[in-house]
């Protein structure tokens, strides 16, 4: 069973729990990480959402998930991107680049800077089917197509722009 810590619109802690799969209640919100992988040749590394996933099954998105109750966002991102990737980042390594609301949550984008070869990537059972890395080019087109999950490819176009200069700057 999964619980999340809920809090208000302002992100002041409630002192209550949600579990996962349960209705959610409107002006409660939970909070879920993003991670966006990118390699030195500024390719962005998505995965495959498994074919028996309930939502956006066979389509793309980087790597995510719901803050555990008691967890924090950075643990999370870490937690999330071992498990759905196999990769293992440090604190330092992941840059929290800018956070949004949706309907019922907060939304905590971080940037991982890592260069690894697609064999290096380890696929969870039952969430990722495959993984490859894409150009900001080929992004643009999967979210123009679709093939990328549409909340994910609303979401980086909620943050393109400190993408982009987090690639400048690094």
């Amino acid at each position: 069973m999964e619980l999340w810590d809920l809090y208000d619109i302002n992100r002041n802690p409630l002192g209550r729990t949600h579990q996962r799969g349960t209705p959610s209640v409107r002006g409660e919100y939970h909070v879920v990480v993003s991670i966006w992988t990118v390699d030195s040749q500024n390719r962005v590394l998505l995965t495959l959402r498994d074919p028996a996933k309930e939502s956006f099954p066979n389509h793309w998105e980087n790597t995510g998930g719901s803050v555990l109750s008691g967890e924090s966002s950075l643990s999370a991102a870490i937690r999330e991107l071992e498990e759905e990737t196999g990769i293992v980042a440090c604190e330092d390594e992941l840059v929290l680049v800018g956070s949004e609301i949706t309907r019922d949550s907060f939304v905590d984008h971080y940037l991982l800077r890592r260069d690894l070869p697609l064999g290096a990537v380890r696929l969870q059972s039952g969430e990722t089917a495959d993984a490859k890395w894409v150009t900001l080019d080929e992004l643009d087109t999967m979210i123009a197509d679709l093939s990328l999950a549409k909340p994910i490819g609303d979401q980086f176009n909620g943050i393109r722009e400190r993408f982009l200069l987090f690639l400048k700057e690094k």
